[in-house]
């Protein structure tokens, strides 16, 4: 093979990767997000107009409960959260009370719960959060919403606990969709 063969298969390989991208990109409008998940039936937890995603997060840990006596409190989460799907992928930060997500490099978002849904009544429910504050430069800067979906486990136990104070720490997954005002 010539060297102007080579650098002309170069060229065309260069110009279809060209096109695939225009592609994407029309397809990735605001408010049009491929990233999105889908939340067919849970109308409720889509994100408002204006909003994009930013980042996604899959994340894996417990969710801490305290018996009170009478039943199971919520105490918070404790999770690590990973840039797919926890094989052999990133870590790129934590989630903990609050709710607060914090990534590696140093950026923070506080949400509040504002809608949910129980696509599965064996796992925590689906949630759109608001975010109350952000701060740091990072992955996690003016986030705007935060969605937990696609969730296992993570639900109080059913039996009661043995003494008032005993804590559970049940194993959960979700994935985080994190949103951005769409510029």
């Amino acid at each position: 093979m010539t060297a102007v063969t080579r650098r002309g298969g170069i060229l065309l390989a260069a110009g279809a990767l060209l096109l695939l991208a225009l592609g994407t990109l029309a397809r990735a409008e605001p408010g049009n997000d491929n990233r999105a998940p889908d939340l067919t039936g849970y109308e409720k937890l889509v994100v408002d107009d204006g909003n994009k995603v930013a980042f996604m997060a899959y994340a894996e840990g417990v969710q801490i409960y305290r018996w009170n006596g009478t039943g199971w409190a919520f105490v918070g989460p404790e999770a690590v959260l990973y840039s797919g799907d926890g094989d052999n992928d990133e870590v790129v930060g934590i989630h903990y009370g609050g709710p607060t997500w914090e990534s590696n490099s140093g950026s923070k978002v506080v949400c509040a719960a504002l809608e949910r849904a129980t696509p599965d009544p064996t796992a925590i429910p689906w949630l759109k959060l608001g975010a109350v504050s952000s701060e740091g430069p990072g992955i996690f800067h003016r986030v705007t919403f935060i969605q937990r979906v696609y969730t296992t486990g993570g639900l109080a136990p059913a039996a009661p606990g043995e003494v008032v104070g005993a804590e559970a720490r049940v194993p959960y997954t979700a994935w985080y969709v994190f949103y951005r005002a769409a510029d």
